[in-house]
């Protein structure tokens, strides 16, 4: 437990340098369309197909088509990690419009690619799962130890197919429309986007969660996660916790209209 709340409220050191992640900006004009706003998945897949089919239905029902935003972390706890990255990767049979940012664990795992024994922590917090789901066992291989880390590297190149190395290597970190920004933890409170650190749009919670982002946006967030949606200043958080509650909230904003679909 200990290992969990220290994962969940640290920021990480940076070892080695990686270039910042894209941030999408569509300007001050609100959005003319809905948009669906899906929250941390975890390696649920059914439960990422049934919000995705709610929204398809809202969109037949309404006859207008929106985009879909996933607020990261696709990966971890739940059992089918390899398998939401695989349909995330793929154009959806339901013809969503959707746009995939990135979370903390995605962004650890893409650093667990690249230097395995640097981030070997991560494997306690949903890593192992996440390596179950491709086909790895960490525990059977005994690949903790530090001289098997050339050992995993070699797995890891094996087992992770090149475009879900791409896929996590390049998502982008936010989306802003106009006075709406999506993210996947929040933002530093009275701090432009320009001047936010990625750690902080990925890992931050407090001061964020008490005061929002202390300026004339709303911020839809994941990664802090309940039973329930939580709404504060600012903010609206839409991490459910779909790994043990098999809820994934989809929040719906249609210009001054928000609802849960």
């Amino acid at each position: 437990m200990k290992k969990i709340i220290n994962w969940m409220t640290r920021r990480p050191d940076a070892p080695f340098s990686i270039p910042a992640r894209r941030r999408i900006d569509l300007g001050d004009e609100p959005a003319t369309y809905p948009i669906y706003a899906i929250g941390d998945v975890h390696g649920c897949i059914k439960e990422l197909q049934a919000a995705e089919i709610r929204i398809a239905e809202d969109i037949r029902q309404t006859g207008r088509a929106g985009l879909v935003v996933l607020l990261g972390d696709y990966i971890d706890r739940g059992p089918a990690s390899f398998q939401v990255v695989e349909h995330l990767l793929r154009p959806s049979d339901l013809g969503l419009r959707r746009l995939a940012l990135c979370g903390n664990h995605d962004d650890v795992f893409s650093k667990f690619i690249a230097q395995p024994q640097r981030y070997m922590d991560w494997l306690d917090l949903g890593g192992e799962q996440t390596l179950m789901s491709y086909g790895i066992d960490v525990g059977h291989l005994n690949l903790r130890q530090k001289s098997k880390s050339g050992d995993l590297k070699r797995l890891l190149g094996d087992a992770v197919p090149a475009s879900h190395v791409e896929f996590l290597a390049h998502l982008p970190i936010l989306l802003k429309i106009g006075d709406l920004v999506f993210v996947h933890a929040g933002l530093r409170p009275r701090v432009q986007i320009a001047e936010q650190d990625d750690e902080d749009l990925m890992w931050i919670r407090e001061p964020f969660l008490a005061q929002g982002p202390g300026w004339a946006i709303t911020v839809v967030h994941g990664h802090t996660p309940g039973n329930e949606p939580s709404v504060g200043p600012g903010r609206i958080g839409i991490d459910t916790g779909a790994f043990y509650t098999g809820n994934l909230t989809v929040l719906k904003i249609d210009g001054e209209t928000k609802m849960f679909v």
